[in-house]
């Protein structure tokens, strides 16, 4: 898709272009989605009903944005790393086709460019951007000082929650602090299982991880998240007064937790990456239960 959009573009930087659309993962939009759906998640709760086209436009051009930005700066602070790693050595740093430095220009234009974006709410939620754009830029470096990186992650891809509810109501309610720690948790499951993939690269390159933490009892442990969350996302339909289809999709998300649970249950490379793709219809799911059990109310 990327070759197809590129075409247009003159020989002489076409392969540059490449180089920073990889660097930014806009060839694996995955990542995005996963940022994406409880943003949305959020602005329709604030809203009560489809959110104001405002800041609806403003959050998902942000949320691209930002997951961006994050690809940038952490292959900035794994430009050491990557190399060790079979699946992350072809990375445009890594193997040399872009510079730290350019890696550094990509993550300041694209953090002052959601900036732009948020000047365009209100002064609450400008400055709860402050505090997001802090855990993008130390997320990426927290794998090396602890095992539970995946923590500081949810915070950095969950932080949109509390904005969106700012950008609409100018605070943000507990339901909304409720439903920010619900992505945290979800967001250590998926993020567990896409670690579990380069588990082996990891200790022997010395990083760190919630998948090297857990160790053997990685599985019974992300059974108890998985558990956590539903329960967390429970008590978030109750306090947003949401009816039947939410709860429907409450219980299509704790099937395709099954199915993931069965797919990694010999922690094998192929089916613990299937297992956090996965996650994007998880989080589709759920939003669409919140659309329609706002739209039934």
């Amino acid at each position: 898709m990327l070759d197809v959009l590129l075409q247009r573009l003159p020989p002489s930087i076409r392969e540059k272009a490449r180089d920073y659309l990889v660097l930014t993962r806009m060839d694996r939009p995955i990542g995005a989605l996963l940022l994406l759906w409880p943003t949305w998640w959020a602005l329709w709760l604030a809203a009560s009903d489809f959110p104001p086209a405002k800041p609806l436009v403003i959050f998902t051009l942000g949320v691209f944005a930002m997951r961006a930005a994050g690809c940038a700066i952490n292959d900035f602070a794994d430009r050491k790393l990557d190399p060790q790693v079979a699946r992350t050595a072809g990375r445009p740093i890594a193997a040399g086709r872009v510079t730290p430095r350019e890696a550094l220009i990509v993550f300041g234009v694209l953090l002052a460019f959601a900036f732009i974006l948020v000047l365009f709410t209100n002064a609450l939620t400008i400055k709860l951007s402050f505090a997001g754009a802090a855990l993008a830029a130390i997320y990426p470096f927290t794998k090396r000082y602890t095992y539970m990186p995946q923590v500081v992650l949810g915070a950095a891809f969950g932080w949109s929650i509390p904005m969106a509810f700012a950008a609409v109501l100018n605070t943000v309610p507990p339901v909304g602090w409720l439903l920010f720690i619900a992505n945290i948790l979800w967001s250590v499951i998926y993020d567990t299982q896409y670690a579990m993939v380069d588990r082996d690269d990891d200790i022997e390159a010395g990083a760190k991880s919630t998948a090297i933490l857990f160790g053997d009892a990685d599985l019974p442990i992300l059974g108890i998240l998985i558990a956590t969350f539903l329960l967390a996302m429970l008590f978030v339909g109750q306090r947003a007064a949401l009816g039947w289809p939410y709860w429907l999709s409450l219980t299509a998300a704790a099937g395709l937790f099954g199915w993931q649970m069965w797919r990694i249950r010999d922690r094998a490379r192929d089916a613990c990456l299937a297992a956090f793709r996965n996650n994007n219809w998880l989080g589709m799911a759920v939003w669409i239960g919140i659309v329609l059990a706002l739209a039934v109310r």
